[in-house]
């Protein structure tokens, strides 16, 4: 540890982000990124934007990737906010919505980016139990004569379970804590059905801030764009922040990529419908092998198998130049998160899980397989 440190850094226990690894014909799964690559039309974007233009500053405001934001989602441009990568999205809006007298309410099991804020920024918080079946109970959302939220946030598919909530329920939490912000990060909804997204209720509700993502459905994680949408008060104080912290936040390449992004409908449908596709082969895959796989509306399942460790699954995985995320934090240690690659990356999958299953029923002692 630094003797220059300032207290706050020493206290720190920072985000452990999916790991990049370098290996011969790798088969990664581990990080959530989109098989299938960006539209050509985002390249063709980008390489044009390359050009004497980059000695200037980019738009502070991002005015026209707001706008079509904002006509993609039927609000005002005044209701849109954009970010590099909805975590830093995320970072201001724990900084200027989140943070109150009263704790910060999240679910025990979620994107672990959070805690991490909350330590960041100085946020007391309380972790919410999900139920046996990893779903979010509204009720334990719901505020009592003895307690409510400061603000509330969950990822909507869950991350890592990938379970989705659907919208009445979620509306149900934020009309119940008008006085609460309450964040839905809806970084895998693309993948869910489109009816499920929490955007269309933003205007009954000006308490409810949704942010999303580039690096999923659009598969532009390598460009760091995430945008939030919600009521122009909420809008206003986020843009406080950025302006307090970096008033350039997109840089000319990215925002020209994020226009081609979204006005190329086209690809985004064809990319999300392959997903899609792709995850319901790969659950019924690891169901025939005999995994318990929980329902997904993200572009990841969330798998265990009964009677094999979860944390020796990926460690065979990955002697097979398989990489999937494996997580050591209680109640969900025995399971593995696997991304939804290309069919070809899924067989592959498959199959190594059948050679490793096999070989370990094979071992003296081993229990037999039904």
């Amino acid at each position: 540890m630094s003797r220059y440190w300032s207290a706050v850094t020493h206290g720190l226990t920072p985000y452990v982000p999916g790991e990049q690894p370098r290996f011969d014909n790798l088969v990664k799964l581990n990080t959530n990124e989109n098989p299938y690559g960006p539209s050509p039309r985002v390249l063709a974007a980008i390489r044009d934007a390359a050009d004497d233009g980059l000695r200037l500053y980019p738009d502070p405001n991002a005015s026209a990737l707001k706008s079509v934001l904002a006509a993609r989602h039927d609000v005002s441009p005044a209701q849109v906010f954009v970010g590099n990568g909805s975590d830093e999205v995320l970072a201001h809006a724990f900084l200027g919505l989140l943070k109150h007298e009263r704790p910060l309410w999240m679910p025990d099991v979620t994107y672990s980016f959070y805690p991490v804020y909350c330590g960041l920024y100085g946020i007391a918080f309380r972790q919410i139990p999900l139920a046996d079946d990893f779903t979010l109970r509204v009720e334990d959302y719901l505020p009592r004569a003895d307690e409510r939220a400061g603000a509330i946030v969950f990822p909507n598919p869950n991350a890592p379970t990938g379970r989705l909530l659907p919208r009445e329920a979620v509306e149900r939490i934020v009309a119940a804590n008008p006085e609460a912000v309450v964040l839905v990060d809806e970084a895998y909804i693309d993948f869910a059905d489109p009816e499920a997204s929490a955007v269309a209720l933003i205007d009954r509700h000006p308490n409810l801030l949704v942010v999303h993502t580039f690096s999923k459905s659009r598969a532009l994680a390598g460009l760091r764009i995430g945008f939030a949408l919600g009521h122009p008060d909420l809008i206003a104080g986020l843009e406080r922040i950025k302006n307090s912290f970096n008033s350039y936040p997109l840089d000319r390449l990215a925002l020209a990529g994020a226009l081609a992004a979204v006005e190329d409908e086209d690809y985004f449908q064809e990319s999300r419908r392959k997903v899609i596709a792709s995850r319901a082969a790969l659950v019924t895959g690891l169901r025939e092998l005999g995994f318990d796989v929980l329902p997904s509306a993200a572009n990841f399942v969330f798998a265990h198998h009964p009677r094999r460790d979860g944390a020796d699954i990926a460690a065979a995985l990955r002697q097979r130049a398989i990489v999937v995320r494996h997580f050591k934090a209680a109640r969900i240690e025995q399971y593995v998160r696997i991304t939804v690659g290309t069919d070809e990356q899924c067989a592959t999958l498959l199959a190594a899980l059948r050679e490793i299953l096999r070989t370990a029923a094979a071992q003296p002692g081993a229990e037999a397989e039904s």
